[in-house]
């Protein structure tokens, strides 16, 4: 038996030595930690439990039957993470560079399988130079086998990837599938085809980093989450979004201890400043709303002119939906309809309740977003929040003009609860705008057109351009002071608790791509 424990002992040595010392420290010359190291700091201390460690590919041609490496280039298992069953694989770039192949993708099938059984997370922590060229077809069917799990798996468990080195060609299906993607900056890049092919068929001269790397997939494409300095930081940022975060669709979010001071409340009152068109930053009423530093944005830098991310309020998890009036007046267009829609879809998914805070002066106008499908990709905000069944409630804290009323969560797409501010605007559109329209041909008339137009813009404004219209049809549950809107919320969303709201039964919907 000493012989068959040292033997164990050797082997399970090998397997832990990945692709030998030379690859290790050339994977640390790059600044980036190996699948190990990785799955050491994601998880709790101690927890990790392996699975599949002596696995190694079967394949015989073009010398790959020469070169054999106990987990085939991969490491899954799982483990806990603050104190909650998750499940992780890590693509180790030391052997083969991380390349999938049938046994690879075979390994990493077997840990969402049990991911799906068990209802708990899956984190993936992607480092790989794609498909196993030597094994030709059976490797793209490997990658097509985990791109139908991650399908399944949606809307059932949480499905978190990180990009923490290179994930190119069909590689880049599976993370875009899954809820969140964090990239880590300088070292990870996700693209379809790479530079060289660009500058084939294009003729583009074009860096790994500019086609693909964090600060474009973060800022431009929108495929990114969370760019990270580094990875120690994007592992780091994947444990705090875990807490916010149930197990499945089955459960709840776990609520925790939160601080708050009631001095911040009166702070509310000054935010939103008297001139209509004077922006300020919605992410102050967020956080004096919220318990104590506990908002945690998501999708921050890509279409800014809308907030979305997790906080809590009593301790229990919410989602965060914000128009963003410091940036292009909070109008929505084609990205943030989009950025919303998904978070929204993804709150629905796993019982988040959703908070909106709404500021929006209506859709942008222009042939560029009309010609980009502003129609359809607007819709897919309205589809969202119209499907959703979780409690939800808006707070309107400015103005509410147009369709984008109705697209932000009001009461006659389903929201259970509707707040204004006394400052709210609830209008078709601006008062400019309207009198132009309605008293045209008076304004036209007038001896003084200018003097005319103001005093039909101050009638409107009078008429419409306040909450109590909206209030009087019962769209607006309750006008508030500013200062007791985290009450009010926490109030609303008690009494909310055990909301039970199905869907008519159906296979799906079809929302607009």
């Amino acid at each position: 038996m000493k012989d068959k424990i040292k033997e164990l002992e050797n082997n399970i040595s090998a397997a832990m030595h990945g692709g030998g010392k030379k690859r290790t420290e050339a994977q640390h010359g790059k600044g980036k930690l190996t699948a190990r190291e990785r799955i050491h700091f994601l998880l709790d201390e101690g927890s990790f439990e392996e699975i599949g460690m002596f696995v190694t590919h079967r394949s015989a041609d073009f010398g790959l039957d020469k070169e054999k490496y106990p987990g085939d280039g991969v490491v899954t298992g799982y483990g806990t993470v603050n104190g909650r069953l998750t499940y992780v694989f890590a693509q180790d770039f030391t052997v083969f560079g991380g390349s999938l192949a049938e046994a690879h993708a075979g390994k990493i099938c077997r840990i969402m399988d049990l991911a799906m059984k068990n209802g708990a997370p899956l984190i993936g922590l992607n480092d790989s130079g794609g498909a196993r060229i030597q094994e030709g077809v059976v490797s793209l069917g490997g990658y097509a086998d985990i791109f139908y799990r991650n399908t399944t798996a949606s809307g059932l468990i949480p499905q978190i990837s990180a990009i923490m080195g290179p994930c190119a060609g069909g590689a880049v299906y599976s993370p875009a599938i899954t809820d969140f993607i964090f990239m880590v900056e300088n070292t990870s890049y996700m693209f379809v085809t790479g530079p060289s092919v660009v500058k084939t068929v294009t003729h583009e001269e074009v860096s790994s980093e500019e086609l693909g790397g964090a600060s474009v997939h973060s800022a431009k494409s929108g495929v990114a989450h969370f760019s990270c300095p580094n990875e120690i930081d994007c592992i780091r940022q994947i444990r705090k979004l875990m807490e916010y975060i149930p197990q499945n669709c089955d459960e709840d979010p776990y609520p925790v201890q939160y601080e708050y001071t009631d001095e911040k409340r009166t702070a509310l009152n000054n935010i939103v400043p008297d001139n209509p068109n004077q922006p300020y930053d919605i992410r102050d009423i967020i956080n004096l709303t919220a318990d104590r530093d506990s908002f945690f944005e998501t999708h921050k830098n890509f279409a800014e002119n809308i907030v979305v991310g997790f906080a809590r309020l009593a301790g229990r998890s919410i989602g965060i939906v914000a128009n963003q009036p410091a940036h292009l007046a909070g109008v929505l267009d084609i990205h943030s309809s989009v950025k919303a829609a998904r978070f929204v879809r993804f709150c629905d998914s796993f019982n988040i309740p959703l908070l909106v805070f709404e500021d929006v002066p209506g859709f942008l106008p222009g042939t560029d977003q009309e010609w980009n499908a502003i129609i359809s990709n607007g819709a897919k905000l309205l589809y969202a929040f119209c499907e959703a069944t979780v409690p939800r409630v808006t707070v309107i804290t400015r103005k509410a003009y147009g369709g984008a009323y109705d697209v932000m969560n009001s009461k006659h797409i389903g929201a259970d609860m509707n707040y204004a501010w006394p400052a709210a605007e609830i209008a078709v559109m601006g008062a400019k705008g309207a009198a132009e329209i309605i008293f045209k041909k008076e304004i036209a008339e007038s001896p003084d057109p200018q003097k005319s137009l103001k005093e039909k813009e101050n009638d409107y404004n009078e008429h419409f351009a306040n909450p109590y219209r909206a209030a009087e049809r019962g769209y607006i549950d309750e006008i508030i002071k500013p200062e007791d809107t985290r009450e009010k919320m926490i109030a609303a969303f008690r009494m909310l608790e055990n909301k039970a709201e199905k869907l008519p039964r159906k296979k799906h919907g079809n929302i607009p791509l």
